[in-house]
């Protein structure tokens, strides 16, 4: 409390009216708490790229990708130089209001939901959306009323609760209460959250997600916006922290969709802190030359169940579903496979997978790690390459062995495993070979059910002389059935069999009545 002697200085007009300039111009947006200081301010990048509210432009291209993707619909933003990150006043904050010169009037308030706080002789005075400065102004206005050059501070002592709201393409889209860390209240080292906290909250960015052009938007006093674009693809490049600006209550923070899409950029953005975990399991659905089609739920870790029932770790990625779905068919072309992934937005982005690229120059950019709602189409091959298909056969794509059936004139008829991309000769020595001077060598049926749940039967002519070829050694699919007809002599031996039998049995009985 000031001294009598230095009170009644501060009362004449000249230095009262220096003081009140002071007063007005020294207290920081950051306000002062029992001497220190209790928020801090944030500098924004040059680099930080902000639109005008007033215009719509579609989303800026992303550089070094390969694949374009469905438009999606430009997000309206505001022009200005840089976000404001003065704190504004709203309801739940703790608020120290000083009146010099009349004690009785200073005090501690918390300022309620709707904004307005009760002061004594003025009453109720809205400081909802006001900076400290300005809400000492508005206060100072009020109280003119009734004192001679008043003298009004307003300190923030402990600030409410950070709410903000996330959209786009966020794993859950909502909004959250984020607290504060460090120091409250009266204490120093209080520290606000940042964007990638936020989307942290929110269980991480998907996939379809575009980095480079995030959306902060921030209420500015109580009739204005402003809007900043964040690159948070060049936070992870650079670790420049400019790009993640600390939040203020109320602010809402979009994620929008890519309308391009880098493999490799995707696989660095997915490894992130700030993307959705992998841990998390996700549905997929698999469909064309897969063993099992259908959906499946595709998560890290333990992979019981996958083609030849191989357990391991690893992320949740293409490959991975194609082991859960029984591993490709001989006939499938993993140079074209298409991922369709819906958005947030309401559209879907189609993704181009080279699966051979992986196989032969290992870039495991190509196994895309999978989002939950995610389609993998394995098309059908055009012409199938025996030695492409011997080589996938011996891939984690692959079965490890897949099951046929050899019925009828072999040495051991019945279910036979074999190697994928196996041929119908390997299946006949795999069940012993033809049975000795019963089996028709000469063909052979392949009974086949279709994937459109037909079934085809169609003659073989059997060379063993001969490599894999359609006509006389096709490849083998998983359930096909071989059958081994008899040979001539064998259908007349069986017939005359029966026709012998019975005439034996008459023989006997024209014994046993005649005694010879």
């Amino acid at each position: 409390m000031l001294k009598t002697s230095l009170l009644k200085f501060f009362t004449q007009p000249v230095t009262g009216a220096a003081l009140l300039t002071a007063v007005n111009v020294a207290v920081p947006s950051a306000s002062l708490a029992q001497g220190q200081t209790v928020l801090e301010t944030t500098q924004i990048s040059p680099i930080t790229q902000i639109t005008p509210i007033t215009q719509t432009r579609p989303n800026s291209p992303i550089p070094r990708t390969n694949q374009t993707l469905p438009p999606t619909q430009a997000i309206p933003t505001t022009q200005t130089t840089q976000i404001d990150t003065n704190y504004t006043l709203g309801g739940g904050d703790r608020i120290r209001i000083n009146v010099f010169e009349v004690p009785e009037y200073t005090g501690e308030y918390q300022v309620p939901p709707g904004g307005a706080v009760n002061l004594p002789l003025i009453g109720s005075v809205s400081v909802l959306g006001l900076t400290t400065e300005q809400a000492a102004d508005e206060i100072a206005r009020r109280y003119s009323r009734f004192l001679k050059r008043p003298l009004i501070s307003v300190n923030l002592l402990s600030p409410r609760p950070i709410n903000v709201f996330v959209a786009g393409e966020i794993t859950r889209p909502g909004a959250y209460t984020l607290s504060l860390s460090g120091g409250a209240g009266d204490n120093p080292g209080v520290q606000y959250p940042t964007v990638l906290a936020a989307l942290t909250a929110a269980q991480g960015t998907l996939g379809s997600a575009d980095m480079t052009q995030v959306k902060l938007r921030r209420k500015i006093g109580r009739s204005s916006e402003q809007v900043v674009t964040l690159n948070l693809e060049e936070l992870i490049k650079t670790g420049s922290l400019t790009q993640d600006i600390t939040l203020r209550d109320g602010d809402t923070i979009i994620v929008p969709t890519a309308t391009t899409f880098n493999l490799a950029t995707a696989r660095n953005i997915a490894a992130a802190n700030f993307a959705a975990s992998p841990s998390t399991p996700r549905t997929v659905a698999i469909v064309g030359e897969v063993n099992r089609p259908g959906s499946y739920l595709v998560s890290s870790g333990s992979t019981d169940g996958q083609a030849g029932g191989a357990t391991g770790t690893g992320l949740p990625t293409i490959t991975r579903a194609i082991q859960l779905a029984g591993g490709i068919t001989p006939q499938a072309d993993v140079r074209t496979l298409k991922l369709r992934r819906p958005t947030r937005a309401g559209t879907e982005q189609t993704i181009d997978i080279n699966l051979w690229q992986l196989l032969q120059s290992g870039d495991i950019n190509q196994d895309l790690i999978v989002q939950d709602g995610d389609t993998i189409v394995i098309p059908t091959a055009t012409e199938i390459n025996v030695a492409e298909a011997t080589q996938l056969a011996t891939t984690t794509l692959s079965p490890t062995r897949i099951q046929v059936g050899v019925v009828g004139e072999v040495k051991k008829p019945g279910a036979v495993e074999i190697q994928p991309n196996s041929s119908l000769n390997q299946a006949l020595l795999a069940a012993g070979g033809f049975n000795d001077n019963r089996a028709s060598r000469a063909t052979v049926d392949l009974v086949r059910l279709n994937p459109n749940g037909s079934v085809t039967k169609r003659e073989v002519k059997v060379d063993f002389a001969q490599g894999i070829n359609e006509q006389t050694n096709p490849i083998l699919r998983n359930n096909d059935v071989i059958i081994v007809s008899r040979n001539g002599i064998a259908k007349t031996s069986d017939t005359i069999s029966p026709i012998s039998g019975i005439l034996g049995t008459f023989i006997n009985v024209v014994r046993f009545f005649t005694g010879f």
